[in-house]
């Protein structure tokens, strides 16, 4: 074994004894598809308002744009697996559904950390230098993740594992040294097509494509303004991120649930009251999601989806949750109390709409009120 081998062999145990699940190592260079499928993406608009998808697409699909001094990519998953299938909490329509990903603590927070001890190890074994990246940095990282062999990107574009299903968070380390690269994984969706048949909102153009301007996550997550109307009744109760389409991938017979702690749902979130949701104060809300990721979206963006999922759900006496919401000081917020009150409660609707109209300043929501007597 020469020594580059060994430097590889060395990394991969420690990255495990470290507790990440997958180990891969690439080469720094992306397949033309995936670069061209990128800009396919941005030039149809597919990313919607996450502008700092286009700002940075050139380091994004290329490796060495970002960093040229690099010549391989460690490329790490960490399972989040839950401990049972999520979905049927969608049926708990006076409850909200938060995403997997995000009922622990902030997954950023432990990885880097772990990631940071990894390269601290390479750093005293092995020449050169490194960088550690997260998801915040412009990075491909699951079309590095195929190339590095611990799954492929499925029709749904996230990326399946044969060993972890669907459940997998990525992270990179950057090395200016030149390892052995690992055989690529090669796509084993097949004839299947469940993820793209679950999407309620139908985010999906074709297999391997997303619109993320009609995907439940973005809009609940990335999306800052006011969600269209046509989708919120697609929403159902989801509050923050949506697992339908990783959910129902048939390879996550072979997942697990988590062993990390931090990952696992914390108390509160995996099916929290809607009514109890809308009455959150900033300084409560905060507190609630404290070191979580939902954290920061902030308290208005949230309750604009609660207030959604409260409108979705069918339940009267939850029209009361809506109706207090309708002096909010968030413009956003009072424009789905009034959506929400309109489906739950028309007549009751009809009684506020006397009192609040006439003194709302703000055009959106006077719009909301408008629209709702077409």
């Amino acid at each position: 074994m020469d020594d580059s081998a060994r430097i590889k062999a060395f990394i991969r145990a420690e990255a495990l004894a470290l507790g990440f699940d997958a180990v891969g190592f690439a080469a720094p260079h992306l397949a033309e598809e995936a670069r061209v499928g990128l800009a396919d993406f941005l030039a149809r608009g597919y990313h919607g308002d996450m502008g700092w998808l286009a700002e940075r697409a050139q380091s994004r699909s290329d490796p060495k744009e970002l960093w040229p001094e690099v010549k391989s990519v460690v490329v790490l998953g960490m399972n989040y697996g839950p401990e049972s299938d999520p979905l049927p909490l969608l049926d708990e329509r006076a409850r909200g559904y938060v995403s997997v990903y995000a009922r622990g603590r902030d997954y950023h927070d432990l990885i880097k950390g772990r990631l940071k001890t990894l390269a601290q190890k390479i750093a005293a074994r092995a020449p050169g230098e490194l960088k550690v990246f997260v998801d915040t940095a412009p990075v491909m990282e699951k079309p590095l993740g195929q190339k590095g062999g611990i799954g492929w990107q499925g029709k749904h574009t996230n990326l399946v594992s044969r060993d972890w299903g669907s459940w997998l968070f990525l992270g990179e380390i950057y090395l200016s040294l030149a390892l052995p690269e690992d055989a690529g994984e090669t796509d084993h969706c097949g004839e299947c097509a469940r993820c793209l048949e679950v999407c309620p909102t139908k985010a999906f153009p074709a297999p391997y494509q997303l619109d993320s301007r009609r995907c439940i996550s973005y809009l609940t997550i990335e999306h800052k303004g006011h969600i269209d109307a046509e989708l919120r009744p697609l929403m159902g109760n989801r509050i923050y991120g949506c697992d339908d389409c990783l959910a129902v991938c048939p390879w996550n017979k072979f997942a697990q649930a988590t062993r990390e702690d931090s990952f696992k749902t914390r108390p509160g979130l995996a099916a929290p009251e809607l009514a109890a949701l809308a009455g959150l104060d900033d300084k409560r809300f905060r507190a609630l999601f404290s070191a979580s990721p939902v954290k920061r979206i902030g308290r208005d963006r949230f309750l604009r989806n609660v207030l959604i999922a409260i409108g979705n759900s069918g339940e009267k006496g939850l029209a009361q949750a809506a109706r207090d919401r309708l002096a909010d000081p968030s413009p956003l917020v009072r424009a789905m109390a009034v959506w929400a009150l309109k489906r739950l409660d028309p007549p009751g609707f009809a009684a506020a709409k006397a009192r609040h109209l006439e003194n709302e300043s703000d055009a959106d929501v006077r719009a909301e009120w408008r629209a709702a007597f077409r």
